[in-house]
């Protein structure tokens, strides 16, 4: 994976966002978006990092990239853009995809 361009994330909150790699940014929403599903139920979000790590890895991610860092902070900018949203009233937090994020 070669080292690009850089982009700001967003964040549901309204608190400034990070700053990563495009690459990498990329890699993670397609993979988020592959594993969240459509359905009401959702999925917990504590079960995401082992769910998009197959694609990761396959996307050739680098291996000495935190994950959990990435799949929170793309986790959030996706929040940010309506395209996945917290199942209401539902704890642990779990996550679902919107028709936004579909598109």
């Amino acid at each position: 994976m070669k080292t690009d361009e850089r982009i700001r994330t967003l964040h549901p909150a309204g608190k400034q966002g990070v700053n990563i790699e495009r690459s990498k940014y990329d890699l993670v929403r397609r993979a988020l978006l592959r594993v969240i599903p459509r359905s009401s139920a959702g999925v917990p979000f504590v079960e995401l990092r082992e769910l998009v790590r197959p694609h990761l890895e396959a996307g050739g991610f680098p291996p000495d990239s935190s994950i959990s860092w990435y799949v929170t902070a793309v986790k959030q900018d996706l929040e940010a853009r309506g395209e996945i949203a917290q199942v209401a009233g539902v704890r642990p937090q779990r996550l679902r995809r919107t028709r936004k994020g579909d598109q």
